[in-house]
């Protein structure tokens, strides 16, 4: 760890820094959003549907009114009436009501909202309110969905975020809300081994362990809203909207998050408080149980049938992908999570032959939103599971077979856009020899069988989109960022500062990162497809650069010699004509003459794209950049319990430069984590709408007895041309390939393919009685 008295420049990118905000939190000290002081507030509890698809007939709040403590009930009639249409927000669609209008939609939608002087008394009033509904068909299942006559929303409003989606508005009589088609060559035409299958990865919830929560209260002529939120920027233009506001009249902050792997984006809690406490007049609250978290969102459910064809040489000649994603009965992101995962739905592979079609559907279901790999893991635990089936049809090795066909830099990708920092193949050949792929298996032990499997995942980086940063240098030579990247344990605060202090030459602890506040720090699109690094950490470089700019000429000036004499070093300025040096807060002291003082810069980066032909998909740059990573795994099945044990698993991640390895190989081994969860045990069950498994005590995670015996995070460098010092982003590489590289791995021990998740041993024990059977 570097003391801080580091006098080299480049003494901060690279470096394990321990995280700014560690100490606090192993001790116990750090705030949390609802930790926060704020005003005295209300606390708000909400009333929910009992039905997954009805008319809402009357609603009765006598009862609720009664309750002692209870200072009003609104329900979403009441908002509507003072809202109207506003009341209606989504980033695609403008499809959820903060409180149900009309009918309900999903078990458990909120009704009715009670605002009472205790978190008891209002959520006892909210159980004495009763609801007449008149029932409508309801839509379960995704595939019924499609070609059913019953239909979630009457027709599509799309909103005004996402402005490619405007020629769908009015479309009526389909619960299809969004389809993106990808097509290249003729993959009927191709000739060749071929496999094919039906796969199914059913929705799952993130479980971050700090809960949503969301207060607001008026602050005069303008609304103040303190939540736990991804979306900062977003959530403040939206609840403008909603309350028909100019933005400098809302005002959002955050605190760093406890967890989040996008369950604390676009509008969660946030219009409901902000409506309530607009409307009201009141500081409200409130704080979801767990419970009503597994309500919030979820990762979509996703059925994919796909095939893939290689000719006489083992080269892949053909891909095809059926994709549909249950999005709940609100579209939220579902439209993009449609389109980003349906242009890698045929997976990180060179082929000339490809047919994708990827639909967003509504069902009667809480509405599924962005998950860590933004639907991309659904996608890749279809087209690994057949890239490893391919190879085995044909005898080959699965590793082998993959290297023969991965894409390589320069390649196009069959979206049409080309390859750059994205070494599949680094991955691949990493992750085999951490595991010793080509060792020989240690023999099978009894009724143990043991396997080794292993998986390539590929993702696009969010894009178009926007950040925004401010570096303020104190006139003491430390400085402050001001950014609205949130952070939720990725480490951003810390990658931030070490991106300025590389610029500045500043040594650890001397630059603090400010939390998201829209009264003060700068736009930023969303903290979300791991973009922060590569799109926020440019911005603070830019920034960073504007400021060292600034120092430079400050100190010509001091020195009386032209800029291009000066350099920035851990002392200070540098002349080289002088052979002198100034440190940073003589400089500053000299030009203001006061301490204290502040010097400030600023930047902007923005991505632009070439939007995709809606024809075929194609585009010569649909991304900024490529994620590229691989799993390996070795493991054991217990052929009696169907029960699998991970010996060794093996994550590896392109990440373009590490700006702090430690971190990156803590964001490779967590993603790595919740990707075997995802492979083994994650799964929401639904009885005819309803969550039977919505608590802890019944929703399956893994233990620390589930880990592997041993867990190998690798760093793989390909830098970026136009990374922060050639950085791009790690937090969801490693989740996207793991499920199939655990479901490859059982059917090397076993023989069997599964192509369900989770590998439950009920599911393991099934396809074995069977094969045995057959």
């Amino acid at each position: 760890m570097s003391d801080g008295s580091r006098s080299s420049a480049g003494a901060a990118v690279g470096e394990r820094w321990a995280r700014t905000d560690g100490r606090a939190k192993v001790r116990g000290e750090f705030r949390y959003a609802a930790e926060e002081p704020v005003r005295p507030c209300l606390d708000v509890a909400v009333h929910r549907g009992t039905r997954p698809h009805a008319k809402i007939v009357a609603v009765d709040t006598s009862r609720a009114l009664a309750v002692e403590g209870v200072v009003a009930v609104v329900t979403g009639a009441d908002l509507f009436a003072l809202l109207g249409d506003r009341m209606m927000t989504g980033p695609a669609f403008s499809d959820q009501p903060c409180l149900a209008v009309g009918k309900v939609r999903y078990v458990g939608e909120p009704v009715a909202a009670v605002l009472a002087h205790s978190v008891a008394a209002a959520r006892r009033a909210a159980e004495e309110i009763q609801v007449d509904y008149d029932e409508l068909e309801p839509v379960h299942d995704v595939d019924a969905a499609i070609t059913g006559s019953s239909f979630v929303h009457e027709e599509l409003r799309p909103s005004a975020v996402f402005g490619d989606l405007k020629h769908l508005r009015g479309k009526r009589d389909t619960n299809v809300n969004y389809e993106f088609t990808l097509r290249r060559g003729d993959p009927d035409a191709a000739d060749g081994t071929t496999v094919s299958a039906e796969f199914w990865a059913p929705p799952t919830h993130h479980v971050p362990i700090e809960l949503p929560y969301a207060a607001a209260w008026p602050e005069g002529d303008r609304v103040e809203l303190l939540a736990t939120t991804q979306t900062p920027s977003y959530v403040r233009q939206s609840l403008a909207d909603l309350l028909d506001l100019p933005l400098n009249r809302v005002r959002v902050r955050t605190a760093p998050l406890g967890g989040s792997f996008g369950a604390k984006m676009y509008d969660r809690l946030e219009p409901l408080v902000a409506a309530l406490a607009w409307t009201q007049r009141k500081a409200v609250r409130i704080t979801a149980t767990r419970e009503e978290a597994f309500l919030l969102t979820t990762r979509h459910g996703a059925a994919v049938s796909g095939s893939m064809t290689a000719d006489e040489d083992g080269r892949i000649v053909a891909a095809t992908a059926d994709v549909r994603y249950d999005t709940g009965a609100y579209a939220d992101v579902g439209p993009r999570i449609t389109a980003k995962s349906g242009m890698v739905a045929t997976g990180p592979y060179k082929v000339d032959n490809v047919r994708v079609r990827s639909r967003c559907v509504y069902t009667n279901k809480p509405s599924a939103g962005p998950f860590r790999g933004f639907g991309v893991p659904q996608v890749t635990w279809s087209h690994e599971s057949l890239v490893d089936e391919l190879a085995r049809a044909r005898g080959e090795d699965p590793a082998e077979f993959r290297r023969r066909n991965l894409l390589r830099e320069g390649d196009i990708a069959p979206v049409g856009t080309p390859m750059h920092s994205a070494d599949f193949v680094g991955c691949l050949d990493a992750v085999t020899e951490a595991i010793g792929w080509a060792e020989p298996l240690p023999p099978a032990e009894g009724r143990f069988v043991r396997g080794r499997g292993v998986a390539v995942g590929i993702k696009a980086v969010l894009t178009p989109t926007i950040s925004n940063a401010t570096v303020q240098l104190n006139q003491d030579g430390s400085a402050t960022v001001l950014i609205s990247t949130v952070d939720m344990g990725q480490g951003s605060d810390t990658i931030m500062a070490q991106i300025a202090a590389e610029v500045l030459c500043l040594g650890e602890g001397r630059v603090r990162v400010i939390g998201a506040d829209t009264d003060v720090t700068p736009y930023d699109t969303i903290t979300a497809g791991s973009r922060s690094t590569y799109h926020t950490g440019n911005a603070v470089r830019l920034a960073a650069e504007s400021m060292r700019d600034k120092l430079i000429a400050l100190a010509a000036k001091h020195f009386d010699v032209e800029e291009t004499d000066l350099k920035i070093t851990g002392d200070g300025l540098v002349s080289a004509q002088n052979q002198a040096t100034v440190s940073i807060p003589d400089l500053l002291l000299a030009h203001f003459g006061a301490r204290g003082t502040t010097l400030t810069a600023e930047a902007n980066f923005s991505t632009t794209w070439q939007p995709y032909d809606h024809e075929t998909g194609q585009s010569p740059q649909v991304t900024e950049h490529w994620f590229a990573g691989a799993a390996a795994v070795q493991l054991t099945v217990d052929t009696a319990t169907g029960r699998v044990h991970v010996e060794h698993l093996a994550v590896a991640g392109d990440v373009g430069r590490a700006i702090n390895p430690a971190l990156v190989e803590q964001q490779l081994s967590g993603a790595a984590i919740m990707g075997l969860g995802h492979a083994l045990f994650d799964q929401l069950v639904f009885d005819e709408g309803q969550i039977v498994n919505g608590t802890l005590l019944d929703y399956q995670l893994p233990s620390i007895k589930d880990m592997p015996d041993k867990l190998t995070p690798i760093v793989i460098e390909s830098p970026h041309r136009t990374g922060p010092f050639g950085a791009k982003g790690v937090g969801e590489t490693a989740i996207i390939p793991l499920a199939p590289a655990i479901a490859n791995a059982v059917r090397d021990a076993t023989g069997i393919r599964i192509t369900e998740l989770p590998l439950t041993p009920e599911r393991i024990l099934t396809a074995i009685t069977e094969q045995e059977q057959s």
